[in-house]
């Protein structure tokens, strides 16, 4: 505002000067053009008095034709030092006798008998009649020098001298003007500069705090997911284990009584595993296994599901560009996405409505990855975007959108973890997401992930796992858990299979016992140890002394120790916490089947 009310200030009292300035410019030409008239009127009338007093001179000489004593009364006016050219004419306007000085033009041979007074080329002419008791006898003619230019500049010399001031000072404004408008000009573009600054330093703070914040929740989802995993993996085993051991000689309906309270435990602890799977995924430490994904047949074949899901009053809209590009991404994880998007969208449209699912190219410039929300980079995306015609939501409700267990469903009607199970999928894809909506104006959920060009079709993988023929075995087994119960219970199902197990509490006596019992084949271990030393570390020190050791880890929270940007790293073989008995030893006979 001060600026402002100094260039305000700056141009007044630069508009006043410049008016002084052409007012006094003004002045000075009018002042030197009125002295300078009245200087000719005076020259003309000084000269219109000679040439009286010369006609009335040569009256008498005029009527006696007398030419000598017309010379002598010229010779007489040529003292006159102004006096350029004169003459004497007869009745007839003939040329009787001249003057005229060396180097000026001589008198006309004729003149007009009519009497005049006036400038010619700059100088003063004047003709008058000789008249002699009212009888006309001829005319008489002066023409004065030319004045100097500097007898002019003297004349006006003081004028001259306010006009070149006033010429200085205009000059001086100008550039006074243009520095100031140079000046104002860089002001107003260093105030554009500052303005835009602010703006994209607010916005970076607005991102920084959001992420921020998502990041502290992530960390402490994912710890709290973490422990979970580690409990439900212990119930579910537990509940298992009852359903392969019902005691003998039950009667029908108790048996059956139990085996619906197993089974109402089993798909307790299913669910709380499916919420904490969420919440691994917000927080971004679920394990990915990324592939090319073509969206028209990954899209295609969803369509089904979505119609049996979403019910008769939603219709189902697809707009896939025909050249969209692949992306490379978890394809599960993708689905689930998009099928927690309809399922949001569905619940925003209570009495029906439209779902669309869109699918475009999308190329991000440097400016536009800089001024996302999200931390992303420049380059070829494809954007899938989820729209529907639902009640839409207000600024407040878009801010908390993607925070943990947030929802505007009733109570009992949604978990809230949908929408943060999506984003921190869509970030630990290497994209970003956002949300444009209004009250009353529907919701359009658009995902940004990362696009595959020019890249070939991957060819079929030969190696994919065949039919498993058993999955028991008689190996030897070191199992590395510090959870107590947990580890009791891993060891507890591969010997029910037949293996021979040993167990280690952490890193440093796992290596003890590999030491000790050449006979290990395969290390099964946690990713997460108490200590210095990591499932990760563990293994590399057991490989570095036992080579043909096979490899199997367990985690409920990566915390990046075998992944890398959300991936798995190559080669790495892991089975999910919670795990169930078939899982664990469908498992653990791949890996040790492997080549």
């Amino acid at each position: 505002m001060a600026d402002g009310l100094d260039n305000r200030s700056d141009r007044r009292l630069m508009g006043m000067a410049w008016a002084g300035v052409i007012v006094i410019l003004i002045a000075g030409v009018v002042l030197t053009a009125y002295n300078e008239a009245v200087t000719r009127r005076l020259i003309l009338r000084n000269l219109q008095v000679q040439a009286d007093i010369l006609a009335a001179s040569v009256s008498a000489p005029l009527a006696f034709d007398d030419e000598a004593a017309m010379r002598e009364y010229l010779r007489a006016f040529s003292a006159n030092r102004e006096l350029s050219a004169a003459g004497v004419y007869d009745v007839k306007g003939q040329l009787s006798v001249s003057f005229v000085r060396p180097g000026e033009t001589p008198p006309p041979r004729r003149l007009d008998p009519t009497p005049f007074a006036l400038r010619q080329g700059g100088a003063a002419v004047v003709a008058a009649p000789v008249v002699e008791r009212g009888a006309r006898l001829g005319a008489v003619y002066l023409r004065n020098r030319q004045e100097p230019v500097a007898r002019t500049f003297r004349r006006h010399g003081a004028v001259s001298l306010m006009v070149v001031m006033a010429a200085l000072m205009l000059a001086a404004l100008a550039r006074a003007g243009g520095e100031l408008q140079r000046r104002a000009a860089a002001l107003a573009a260093a105030n554009e500069s500052l303005r835009r600054e602010m703006i994209e330093r607010e916005r970076a703070e607005v991102a920084l705090r959001q992420s921020q914040k998502m990041e502290s929740l992530g960390q402490l989802t994912g710890g709290v997911a973490h422990d979970f995993n580690n409990l439900l993996t212990v119930i579910l085993g537990g509940l298992e284990t009852i359903g392969r051991h019902l005691p003998e000689g039950l009667d029908e309906a108790r048996a059956a009584r139990l085996r619906r309270a197993r089974e109402m435990a089993v798909q307790g602890a299913e669910r709380a595993a499916i919420l904490t799977g969420r919440l691994l995924a917000f927080a971004r430490r679920q394990p990915l296994a990324p592939a090319r994904i073509d969206l028209h047949r990954m899209i295609g074949g969803l369509l089904d599901l979505l119609r049996s899901t979403l019910g008769e009053t939603v219709r189902i809209e697809t707009d896939l560009d025909d050249g969209v590009w692949p992306v490379q991404a978890d394809p599960n994880q993708l689905e689930n996405a998009i099928l927690d998007l309809a399922v949001n969208a569905r619940d925003a449209m209570p009495g029906g409505g439209v779902l669309t699912v869109r699918a475009t190219n999308s190329r991000l410039s440097a400016a536009e990855a800089s001024a996302s929300p999200e931390a992303v980079g420049a380059g070829p995306y494809v954007l899938i975007s989820v729209a529907d015609t639902g009640v839409g939501m207000d600024t407040a409700t878009l801010d908390k959108v993607f925070e943990p267990f947030f929802t505007t469903k009733e109570v009992g009607k949604g978990t809230g973890l949908g929408l943060s199970q999506v984003y921190g999928f869509v970030r630990q894809s290497g994209g970003y997401i956002h949300i444009d909506s209004a009250p009353g104006c529907g919701a359009t959920v658009n995902i940004y992930l990362p696009a595959l060009i020019d890249a070939a079709e991957p060819a079929a993988d030969a190696r994919a796992s065949p039919k498993l023929e058993r999955i028991t075995g008689d190996e030897a087994i070191l199992v590395v858990e510090d959870h107590d119960d947990l580890r009791a219970h891993s060891s507890a199902i591969l010997g029910e299979l037949g293996y021979r197990v040993f167990a280690a509490a952490d890193g440093d006596e796992a290596l003890r016992l590999l030491e000790a019992r050449p006979e290990v084949s395969l290390l099964f271990t946690d990713v997460v140890l108490p200590g210095d030393m990591n499932g990760r570390q563990l293994a590399d020190e057991a490989l570095r002394r036992r080579p043909d050791l096979k490899l199997l880890f367990t985690t409920g929270y990566t915390r990046d120790a075998i992944v890398r940007d959300g991936e798995l790293d190559p080669g790495v073989q892991l089975i999910s916490k919670p795990f169930t008995f078939d899982d664990l030893a469908a498992k653990v006979r791949r890996v040790l089947d492997a080549a």
